[in-house]
């Protein structure tokens, strides 16, 4: 099920106690003070251009959720953004993310895990992506994370040499259907 702009904020209570139970265990190990970030966060991106929530739901509840939103023109000045633009560079940023699908969260259940249930709700966000443009910004230092991605075809995009190569704490990874993740490498 997809939720465009505000109407997610109808299940903003599900939404962060999905949230709570994901990230409040290792390796995030998120404290009270964090969770609410999420929610305050979560009040206000529902307004940003495009922004959508890509939700499975059981009879448990939310067994998980991924959030995202198109990206602006120009990026702003807060969380990893610098980073991906020191890496990527302004004509590769414009090129690669400007006007795609950001995906800012993803959060499984684990009773859900085994079920694939992230695998569906990335392929139902990317579905979603303007021409199959989505992508995502994370911690190099989310092995599994990383690996996570690799393993389902999303293209890790190389920094630029100037930006540090491999040594950068952030990865940019583009979805498998992204119409120009050949410039990922």
């Amino acid at each position: 099920m997809i939720c465009y702009g505000a109407t997610v904020l109808d299940l903003v209570e599900d939404l962060v106690d999905a949230y709570a139970e994901v990230f409040s265990a290792p390796p995030w190990n998120e404290n009270e003070e964090s969770i609410q970030r999420f929610h305050y966060r979560l009040c206000n991106d529902a307004d940003r251009p495009g922004f959508r929530a890509v939700l499975a739901q059981s009879r448990q509840g939310i067994d998980g959720f991924a959030i995202a939103w198109l990206t602006p023109k120009s990026l702003p000045d807060t969380r990893t953004y610098a980073k991906v633009a020191a890496q990527l560079g302004p004509d590769r940023v414009r090129e690669l993310l400007v006007g795609a699908l950001e995906l800012d969260e993803l959060a499984v259940r684990r009773h859900a895990r085994p079920a694939g249930v992230g695998r569906s709700l990335l392929s139902e966000l990317v579905d979603d992506a303007p021409s199959g443009r989505a992508w995502v910004p994370m911690s190099r230092r989310a092995t599994s994370t990383v690996a996570s991605y690799r393993r389902l075809g999303w293209h890790e995009v190389a920094p630029l040499p100037e930006a540090g190569g491999a040594g950068s704490d952030v990865v940019v990874f583009l979805a498998p259907g992204h119409p120009r993740a050949e410039l990922a490498a």
